[in-house]
Parts: structure tokens; C-alpha cells; sequence
């Protein structure tokens, strides 16, 4: 008996053994022959056999995933295309590429906070992993947004909040709920403050995470409360045991009004605060509500800006020859009316103190309103109010380009913060633009129809809008160009490079214009993967326009930079331990930067970094060391960098110029290095696809 027992098991083994082999033979076929979805559901059988084939098929397996994957999005089988990713997960749960393809899939589609979750993943698995590095550093963006630092680097904002928190919790508010909790650093004050019971709400799931390991960090989470929700969801006492004696919040941006702090504070009031105390009621202050800040005063300017003029304003009626007719719409970026119920966004915002140009007032500053978050029949008034006009004289003649707004925040009786563009504050300011004419959006472009008026070219247009198309018709029929002339395409294709592929071989491009330089000051992800395919698309003889691109950067001592790319210590936020945490979110590199007006001593001449040809790749070099002369003694924190976009050897761009629509970039460096006038410093530049790195040797 024992003996065929014995038997079974190996004859077992043998049939999973060749189970195991026709499985992978069945896989590496499939690949071959490009059905990567047979090929996926053999290599799961194989690994699922023989798990100590892990790491002999890991590549291959790989591969053939993320192939796979790809068709299932083509196809928007959007639940087969994770249950695939779970799967592979719990075979690979390590594994760097699998955890950053899932966040690039979750980003397109619009999982922002997911999506980080992997990248950061990624790299904490490979931290020389290039992909998952430049995806982390464009999502972090989304998710902390850069004002995080700025603000927690304000040491008067976060003092000014400290002192009236600290003053009421004293007075007797013992129970405490943080709207918008962000970090968490207002709800650590209460607690130090002496508060019994601070709930803190956050609706980010990577905010919530984050102020949830710092509040650990500081040793207060047995005394904070953390919910990952929104306020108007919190309900007592299934959320929070009891009414709270004191809301704080900072749910404002420079408009005042556009997180929802009304909407939110009547819902608080209604629901998870304790009542008001009476007007001229002595008695224990704890058994009344109240909030902070207590309220606002707004304040407005009217201004002449030629910056702000020709960002929200077409100054123009022909480019290059073009004429752009009445007919034609352009809608600002920054878009309201009073005749319409459209919102696609009331204001922009700007450091006025930094706009470049600067800003000529038209008015003395008037005060718009005011607003009391105390009064919860004020607030309701508030959220209904119909617009209503001010009249304001005028002190200065010029041209009227925008209504700049901002506001004193009065968090109590004594204490205030201004955002005035004459005050040393992190907070910028809203901008309401006049005449609200500009670009349709970013991505339109006349191009195509100049081209078409230069001679016998038949030009086609990418667009990504249906209403690009239309325009763009309206533009073509204004200037006599043959309806039939101009093609479309990108209607219904989200992807470029699927573009530049359907022309069949029999059809070739004489020109190809590329789109190579973002607004932001960086290079167009995927740049010089569509320069590689467009390359074999071309007649011969045909260009790409630009040919080549040229970036150039220079050494600067910045601290406005070093302080809005990372908290410096726990000085600015008063002894609390939260610059280690939120660091982890800061990005290499800072965009939508004016060169012009940013406060930095220049410590080198401009000097070219690196050259990108899109013409004749075999110039371009993926790893570069640049010798820079140090012309001013200083420290080194950051390298700011632009472009020059040659067309053709003759004609070209600048990225710098202050005409441009281009704004600039810099890398900042984690340590500033000092320098003496006469140094050379080495500059070490790496090119990963369309992602550059620079670092600095000593």
C-alpha cells in the first residue's frame, strides 16, 4: 500500500510536470504570435502549478501583462483589466513595474490618489526606477498641492492660527472638529492647546493618510479623531460622539469662497456644532459653539495688467497673414457671466507682487463685503445672495484688464491674517479678467490653416475638441480657404502616436509639426517617442518642425524656491514633526515659473545643457556632464532651465522671452551647495525618454 501511494505522488508529479511544460510552450507561442490574452491566462496556470518558476518567467510574464492589459483598456474592459492586475499582484507583490503600470492605468483614468498610492509604491521598491519616479513626480502635484509647503513654511500664518486656537481652547472649548485637516497641523494645535477631544475630517485620501502618520508621529493619536470623509457626511453620533464646541478650518482659496467654507459651516452649524453664545450672555463658554476663523472682510482692486491683459484677452485680429473673424469666440480660461448660468471657472489666481510687468491700480482698494462664519443666517443669506453692483471711482486713467481680490481672514477678535498683494504672504490673490476673450483652450492651434495659405499643401489638424474643429472651420471659410482643404483628425483618438501611425506606407508626410515644450516649462511627455515615429512617416526630404530643441539653465540662490518645494524643519511649524512626511511628496522640479520676476541672485551665465534632435536622434546623448563657471559667490538651491526651439538653423524660439506664452522650470536640490566666484561645478544631465535629471557634482 505504501509503495502505491508512493506511486500516485510521483505519477502526480509527472503530470503536473508536463502540465507545467505544455502551459509554457502554450505561453511563449501565444506571445509570439501576439495573443496576449491566451498567453496571459497560460502563465497564470504555470505560475499557479510551479511557483518556483517565479522568477524564471517574471520578464516574459511581464510583458505579456502589460500587453494585454493595453488591449483590455483599448477595449474599456475596464474589470478584466484590474482583476488581471489583482492577479498578477498576488503572484509578483513586489514587483516595481506591475505596481506602475496599474497607476498609470488608474491616473488615465482619472484616479489621482490611487494612482500615487502604486507610483510611490514603485519607488519605494526601485528607487533608481526612472518610469515610476518621473509618474510620481507629475502625480504629486495633483495630490499635494504645492501650497502645502508655502503655507506650512509661513511661520506668521501658522503662528497667528497657533495663538487663536490656543487663546479659545484655554477659554473653555474642549471639544474640537477640523474641517479639512489637511497635514493635520490645526488640529494638533487644539491638542496641545489642552483641547479633550479633537476630530479632524479630510476628504483626500492622501492627505488623510499623510496627516494620519504624522499626528503618530507627534504622539497625539490617541487624542485626534481622523475621518476619512467629508464634512457635510459626518453625522453625530454615529461619526463623532457629540457636538463640538469649535470648528476649525482653513477650507478657503484666494477667492475666499472657492472650497465650499459656506456651504460646509452650515452644514456645521446645523449639525455638528453646539449652539451659538447669545449676544451679551455671560456664563460657561463652553456650552456654546463658535468657529475659526469668525469671519472675513473681501477687498478688491481694479488694476491695469499688461501680463494678466494678454493671458485673458485676444489682442490681435490676424496671425501671420490669418484673419481671426468676429464669429470667432474665444473664451478666456477664467469665464463668468451674469447672463449665463456657465461657470467654467470665475477667477485665476497670481502673485500680483511677482506678476511680471507689475500692475497699475485704476481704483483705491474697496471693500466688496463682509462675512461672519459665526452667524449661521448670514451664512444661508450668504450661499443665495444675487450678484449686486459697487460703484467705485476712478483714481488713475489706464485700461481696465482685471478686478484683483483678497481678503482679511479675522480669525477672532484679535487676531488676523491679511492676503494682500503688499503683505509678505504665502496666499496669492484671485484675478477676475475683463473682457474675457483668449485661446479656446491650450492644444488649439492655426497652424495647419497658415500652413495651408503658404501653397499647393494639403494640411491635416489633430484636434482634441469637436468645438476646435468647428472654430477652426469658421477661421478656414473667413479667409477664402477651400472647405476640403483642411482634414481632422483626433476626433474620437485620445492617442497621438496612434495618429502619425495610419497613414499607410503609401503616404508620407512632407512636414510633421510637433508639439515639443509644455506650458509649465517642461518637455512633452512621450516627445521623443513620437519625434522616432514620425521620423519613419516622412517623404524624403521631409522635416520635423522643430528640428532640434536646445535647453538651457543657469546656477541661482533661491530661498523663495527652496521654501515652496519642501518644509524647512519644524521651526516654521512651530515644533511640530511633519516636514519628514510631507517631503515625501515634494517634486524635483518646480513649474509655471516667470525667470523674470522670481527672487534669485543668478550665481552663473546661462550655459546649454543638452540638445534634443529630432531630426537626427544619433546626436542626442542620454548622459551629459556640463562644466559651469560660478561668476558669484553664493549657494547653490536650484537650476532653473528654458528652451530655444530651432525651427530650422536660422529660425528659432526662446522659451524666456517675456513675450512668450512659455513659462520656465527649475530643479531644486534637496541641499544647497556653496560656491566661490571662479568655481567650476560639474553638472551631471541624464535624458530618459522625454524625462530630464539634473544633479550637481562636486
Amino acid at each position: 500500500m505504501p509503495r502505491s501511494r508512493g506511486g500516485g505522488r510521483g505519477g502526480q508529479e509527472a503530470g503536473r510536470a508536463e502540465l507545467v511544460s505544455r502551459s509554457l510552450q502554450s505561453a511563449q507561442h501565444c506571445v509570439a504570435s501576439r495573443d496576449f490574452g491566451t498567453a496571459y491566462a497560460h502563465y497564470l496556470l504555470v505560475l499557479s502549478l510551479a511557483p518556483e518558476l517565479r522568477d524564471d518567467v517574471k520578464e516574459t510574464f511581464q510583458y505579456t501583462l502589460l500587453k494585454w492589459a493595453a488591449e483590455l483598456d483599448s477595449l474599456n474592459r475596464v474589470q478584466d483589466l484590474f482583476g488581471c492586475y489583482e492577479q498578477a499582484l498576488e503572484l509578483f507583490p513586489d514587483d516595481e513595474v506591475i505596481c506602475n503600470s496599474i497607476g498609470e492605468h488608474l491616473f488615465r483614468m482619472g484616479f489621482r490618489d490611487e494612482a500615487a498610492g502604486y507610483f510611490h509604491k514603485a519607488v519605494k521598491l526601485n528607487p533608481d526606477y526612472t518610469d515610476a519616479k518621473e509618474n510620481f513626480y507629475r502625480v504629486a502635484n495633483w495630490l499635494v498641492e504645492r501650497w502645502h509647503f508655502i503655507m506650512l513654511n509661513d511661520i506668521k500664518r501658522n503662528m497667528t492660527y497657533h495663538s487663536a486656537i490656543q487663546k479659545v481652547v484655554r477659554l473653555g472649548c474642549k471639544t474640537v472638529l477640523d474641517i479639512g485637516a489637511g497635514t493635520g497641523i490645526l488640529s494638533m494645535f487644539a491638542k496641545n492647546a489642552g483641547a479633550h477631544c479633537v476630530y479632524a475630517c479630510e476628504l483626500s485620501k492622501t492627505m488623510y493618510e499623510l496627516s494620519r502618520d504624522i499626528v503618530a508621529a507627534n504622539k497625539m493619536e490617541t487624542g485626534i479623531k481622523l475621518l476619512h470623509m467629508k464634512s457635510l457626511d459626518i453625522d453625530v453620533p454615529k461619526h463623532i460622539p457629540e457636538r463640538v464646541s469649535l470648528v476649525v478650518t482653513e477650507t478657503v482659496d484666494a477667492g475666499l469662497f472657492g472650497e465650499g467654507i459656506v456651504e460646509s459651516l452650515i452644514h456645521a452649524w446645523e449639525h455638528l456644532l453646539l449652539q451659538p453664545k447669545p449676544k451679551g450672555k455671560d456664563g460657561n463658554f463652553e456650552e456654546y459653539g463658535q468657529v475659526i476663523p469668525a469671519g472675513a472682510i473681501v477687498f478688491g482692486m481694479a488694476v491695469q495688467c499688461t501680463e494678466i491683459r494678454r493671458h485673458h484677452r485676444l489682442g490681435v485680429q490676424d496671425v501671420a497673414g490669418v484673419h481671426l473673424p468676429a464669429s470667432v469666440k474665444f473664451q478666456s480660461p477664467a469665464f463668468s457671466s451674469v447672463d449665463s448660468e456657465e461657470t467654467v471657472e470665475p477667477y485665476t489666481t497670481e502673485k500680483m507682487s511677482r506678476v511680471p510687468g507689475g500692475y497699475l491700480p485704476l481704483t483705491q482698494s474697496f471693500e466688496t463685503m463682509t462675512v461672519d462664519f459665526n452667524n449661521l443666517q448670514e451664512l444661508k443669506s450668504l450661499a443665495t445672495k444675487k450678484p449686486h453692483q459697487i460703484s467705485v471711482p476712478v483714481i488713475q486713467e489706464g485700461v481696465l484688464d482685471a478686478i484683483i481680490v483678497w481678503f482679511v481672514l479675522q480669525l477672532d477678535d484679535e487676531h488676523s491674517l491679511s492676503t494682500s498683494p503688499h503683505e509678505e504672504t504665502c496666499w496669492e490673490q484671485a484675478v477676475y479678467p475683463v473682457q474675457n476673450l483668449s485661446d479656446v483652450s491650450e492644444g488649439f492651434s492655426i497652424l495647419p490653416i497658415i500652413a495651408g495659405t503658404l501653397g499647393l499643401v494639403k494640411p491635416y489638424s489633430s484636434v482634441e475638441k469637436e468645438q476646435h474643429r468647428l472654430t477652426l472651420d469658421l477661421i478656414s471659410e473667413a479667409n477664402h480657404f477651400p472647405r476640403d482643404t483642411l482634414e481632422f483628425w483626433l476626433r474620437h483618438v485620445e492617442d497621438d502616436c496612434a495618429v502619425l501611425q495610419r497613414p499607410k506606407s503609401d503616404k508620407l508626410w512632407s512636414i510633421i509639426i510637433l508639439d515639443v515644450i509644455e506650458t509649465s516649462g517642461l518637455i512633452q511627455q512621450e516627445m521623443m517617442e513620437k519625434a522616432a515615429i514620425s521620423r519613419c512617416l516622412l517623404q524624403s526630404g521631409g522635416k520635423i518642425f522643430p528640428q532640434y530643441v536646445l535647453m538651457l539653465g543657469m546656477l541661482v540662490e533661491s530661498q523663495t524656491l527652496v521654501e515652496e518645494n519642501a518644509v524647512q524643519g519644524t521651526e516654521p511649524t512651530l515644533g511640530l514633526n511633519i516636514a519628514p512626511f510631507i517631503n515625501q511628496f515634494q517634486v524635483p522640479v518646480r513649474v509655471f515659473l516667470d525667470l523674470s520676476t522670481l527672487p534669485c541672485i543668478p550665481l552663473s551665465k546661462p550655459v546649454e545643457l543638452l540638445r534634443l534632435d529630432l531630426m537626427d536622434p544619433y546626436l542626442n546623448n542620454s548622459n551629459r556632464e556640463v562644466k559651469v563657471q560660478i561668476c558669484k559667490s553664493g549657494q547653490v538651491t536650484a537650476i532653473p532651465f528654458w528652451y530655444h526651439v530651432y525651427l530650422d538653423e536660422e529660425i528659432s524660439l526662446d522659451t524666456s522671452s517675456e513675450t512668450s506664452h512659455w513659462k520656465q522650470a527649475a530643479v531644486v536640490l534637496d541641499n544647497p551647495i556653496p560656491v566661490e566666484i571662479g568655481q567650476e561645478v560639474i553638472l551631471s544631465i541624464q535624458h530618459h525618454k522625454s524625462n530630464i535629471s539634473i544633479t550637481v557634482k562636486q
